[in-house]
């Protein structure tokens, strides 16, 4: 639907648009949620007002119910909490106060409400919606409104986000706050993890989760901790002994032990698991010198990440959409996350299923309550297969954490694994060597490419790697990289009737690994997300460079190649007001546009403006020429400024994103691969489909035949024909006051949740 005519549909469907309710407990990341509906309400022509301090300001009215205007959520995005408060209200908990929130709030026409929190302040709000009608007739017969406005103001319409660090909400695979939390978990223990090796220590993280071992087992797979105690899974009697025994390791080499605890960590018996219990335990049968941190509410501030920011503003957007298509008969809804796609459920189906958890776990069911949690299965094949491992095309932060988890899950199920060193120059030329369970370890957290990685193709060279995988009895390869990747398993696939040792029973699977994420057949890639971090943190401090100057706009540069991914959703997660793409192509006189409409937002009191440019999306419009253009179109109204992100994108540590995928789509890989020599060496099955890449495609992991991605790629400009983000580029436009249209037309429909039941024939693994 076009946005004029959205508009014209909510003139008359609303006369207001609600506000927001936000709970006690903060997260990093509920401003950027609060910006996107402030400026999405305001696009499709509603009023949009802030409730401050949550259910207490809706309680007691007044000033606490404010109209919202576009400027006030100027300059949120990079800030942490929220900045319209959050408080507990026992008040709301009472019928009596349930009816002064319900009379303040048709006072203002207020019939429509986005509540973020978790599960008590949207069951709260259900709650509230249920009971509309009767607080209604009761306001009028206590003479506080009249019948005329009973029946204008007859419905009210709830939609929900979660907002919880935990991430404990069922029925969404994150919710607002976690990545920032990891952020933050991950920033201590990358810090701790130098003194530790220093000083041969052993560490113990205790991290919130009091109820869900969300963080604390993400945590411990993003930076390779030795043991993890998590309220779900309590381990098994005896447990100490186990632990200690995996610590005793150190004593033949490694120098540094972590331990990751949930504070809400119990055992078998429902026994508290505490972090200074697992530090007397370690010292008093071990005699490790060993240090407890505990982070605290640490984990709840600091700067959003570039994910949180993302996914708070896609959630924002949709839940506008969502009250916009709501009847009186329509069931209060919360948007969530499912892959990477924005889907919406039934708020109480949601809350009962998170409630169930809990109940499994007071009944000590506690494989019930990880199967509750989210989508896990078993598999059991175990084989004795030699696999190779090696990195093609560019360096990405999370090469090292995908190489790691592929060799210790490859090990586990009983193959020998081989590292390739350079990609496949280092493969033609030998530089091959077996890699085993403890010479990985430490990888997780490390950026690059510890393996080393070449852009050469193997077609000139194929004979020497057939001679290769030859000598070394090469039975699969793990290919991780980015659009080289993608040609060199097209050009290995090419080869497969001449060399026998690349005939189809030898599975190629590849993993997407660019910062640029251009591959065809994903959605997403390790190491883009570190990259977006990078492009968000330097936009931030860009920007507060110019706070009390005079107004200023600065023209950055991003990566990418032809792929205008990053300066597109970098754009959307520090509140770019343009950004220019390859994919998008411009004129003259858009340029001219974006001055004019720079000029304007100047006029009306904005100090900076942000505008970004990938590299490739212009050959005669570059950087150089918008800088000097906005520079003398500005002349007197604004100045310019430039830079040029360069490498830095591709540098740094991984973020904890990018170390939890390339962990998880690794162990997927390498299960595949399992399966598929099974099939092919065990059974004599032949698989034309044996060349696989595994990618993010919407909602799951999906292995795709190499074979169908020729179709789906521009070869020439090395991206792919068609690309889900560039659906977002009018949700950045909107959010910084251009007039576009947006089109809903794949805006999410209210779905059912479902629970889905292990089969015993699937993988063992969590999407």
């Amino acid at each position: 639907m076009a946005g004029k005519a959205l508009r014209d549909c909510c003139t008359v469907a609303f006369q207001c648009f609600s506000n927001y309710m936000i709970k006690y407990k903060q997260t990093a990341r509920m401003n950027a949620a609060v910006r996107a509906v402030v400026r999405m309400g305001i696009y499709v022509g509603a009023k949009v007002y802030f409730v401050h301090e949550g259910y207490q300001g809706m309680v007691d009215g007044g000033d606490n119910i404010k109209e919202a205007t576009w400027e006030s959520v100027s300059s949120m995005l990079q800030m942490g909490g929220t900045v319209i408060g959050s408080a507990r209200c026992k008040d709301f908990r009472t019928r009596e106060g349930r009816l002064k929130a319900a009379h303040n709030l048709v006072q203002r026409g207020i019939t429509n409400l986005c509540v973020i929190g978790g599960d008590g302040s949207l069951t709260g709000a259900n709650l509230f919606r249920e009971e509309w009608s009767g607080l209604l007739a009761e306001l009028v017969q206590q003479g506080l409104i009249d019948e005329e406005a009973s029946q204008k103001y007859s419905a009210l319409h709830i939609v929900g986000m979660v907002g919880s660090i935990d991430n404990d909400f069922c029925g969404t695979d994150m919710t607002i706050g976690t990545d920032s939390a990891l952020h933050r978990i991950i920033e201590v223990v990358d810090a701790i993890m130098t003194t530790a090796q220093s000083h041969q220590r052993t560490f113990v993280l205790e991290v919130m989760g009091r109820h869900c071992g969300y963080l604390a087992l993400v945590s411990a797979l993003a930076c390779g901790a030795d043991w993890v105690l998590i309220p779900e899974m309590p381990p098994e009697d005896g447990w100490e002994e186990k632990m200690c025994q995996k610590l005793s390791t150190r004593s033949r080499g490694s120098r540094l032990n972590i331990i990751i605890v949930a504070e809400g960590a119990i055992d078998r018996h429902g026994k508290a698991i505490t972090s200074s219990i697992v530090k007397d335990l370690v010292v008093q049968r071990l005699g490790f010198d060993t240090r407890v941190t505990i982070l605290g509410h640490v984990q709840r501030g600091g700067t959003p990440s570039a994910f949180d920011r993302i996914l708070a503003s896609r959630m924002g957007v949709e839940a506008v959409l969502a009250l916009l298509e709501t009847t009186a008969n329509t069931a209060a809804c919360v948007v969530s996350l499912c892959g990477n796609q924005s889907v919406r459920l039934p708020l109480m189906e949601c809350v009962q299923m998170t409630q169930e958890v809990q109940k499994a776990m007071d009944g000590k069911r506690f494989e019930e309550a990880v199967r509750l949690r989210g989508r896990c299965v078993s598999y059991a094949l175990f084989s004795n297969f030699n696999v190779a491992v090696l990195n093609v095309g560019a360096p990405a932060a999370g090469m090292n954490a995908a190489v790691r988890s592929a060799v210790r899950v490859g090990i586990s199920e009983g193959h020998k694994m081989f590292a390739v060193s350079d990609g496949f120059e280092g493969f033609y030329k030998g530089q091959i060597k077996e890699i085993k369970w403890a010479d990985v370890g430490g990888w997780t957290g490390q950026g690059g490419s510890l393996l080393g990685t070449k852009r050469t193709l193997p077609a000139k060279h194929i004979d020497k790697i057939a001679e290769q995988m030859r000598k070394y009895n090469i039975n699969a390869l793990l290919m991780i990289g980015g659009f080289e990747a993608i040609l060199g398993i097209m050009e290995l696939l090419a080869a497969r009737g001449t060399y026998e040792e690349l005939c189809f029973c030898v599975p190629l699977c590849m993993l997407p690994a660019t910062i640029s994420n251009n591959v065809p057949g994903t959605d997403l890639s390790i190491g883009a997300d570190t990259a977006l971090n990078a492009i968000v943190e330097t936009c931030d401090r860009i920007k507060q460079s110019a706070s009390g100057t005079k107004r200023r706009v600065f023209i950055i540069e991003t990566m990418g190649g032809y792929c205008g991914y990053l300066a597109s959703v970098g754009g959307l997660a520090a509140g770019a007001d343009a950004a220019y793409i390859f994919e998008e192509p411009f004129d003259i006189r858009d340029l001219q546009s974006n001055v004019e409409h720079l000029t304007e937002k100047m006029k009306t009191g904005i100090q900076r403006g942000l505008v970004l440019r990938n590299e490739n999306s212009n050959e005669n419009y570059t950087t150089d020429f918008i800088y000097q253009l906005y520079s003398e179109e500005g002349r007197g109204v604004f100045d310019c400024r430039k830079n040029v992100l360069g490498h830095m994108q591709q540098g740094g540590a991984p973020s904890p994103f990018d170390r939890n995928f390339g962990t998880k789509i690794a162990a997927k890989a390498m299960q595949w691969i399992t399966k598929k020599l099974n099939e092919s060496y065990r059974k004599g099955m032949k698989d034309n489909n044996s060349a696989c890449l595994l990618g993010m495609r919407r909602r799951a992991m999906v292995f795709q035949p190499v074979v169908q991605l020729k179709d789906e790629t521009d070869f020439v400009h090395r991206i792919p024909k068609e690309q889900w983000w560039l659906k977002l580029r009018p949700l950045m436009k909107i959010l910084a006051k251009y007039k576009t249209s947006y089109d809903i037309s794949d805006s999410g429909q209210l779905e059912h949740v479902v629970l889905r039941r292990p089969k015993e024939s699937e993988a063992m693994a969590a999407i």
